[in-house]
């Protein structure tokens, strides 16, 4: 009767200790699954946050822009652009049109 008695015993801690691993084998799975959709919310958070920080209003635009110092830019038409190809290993020249 000893030797029924350990083996049930034995036989409920196995079973125990299995159910206990592949319930916390789950809980990881888990908790990795939400911390990787938690990382990538937070780099669309992200994104998003700098696209709403720097256009949310044509005033704060206008802001940069002062910031900037624009008079140390100069502008520049596009028709006095070339573009520049490589065929056969020589170059050749276009110019850009208005239309492009």
């Amino acid at each position: 009767m000893r030797n029924y008695s350990i083996s049930i015993i034995i036989i409920f801690l196995i079973s125990f200790t299995t159910f206990i691993k592949n319930s916390s084998k789950n809980l990881e799975n888990e908790i990795y699954n939400k911390k990787e959709s938690i990382e990538l919310l937070s780099n669309k958070y992200d994104l998003i946050l700098l696209e709403n920080n720097y256009l949310t209003a044509p005033e704060k635009l206008f802001g940069y822009a002062k910031a900037l110092n624009l008079n140390d830019y100069i502008t520049i038409d596009i028709t006095d652009l070339n573009k520049i190809y490589l065929n056969n290993r020589t170059f050749s020249f276009e110019r850009f049109t208005l239309n492009e």
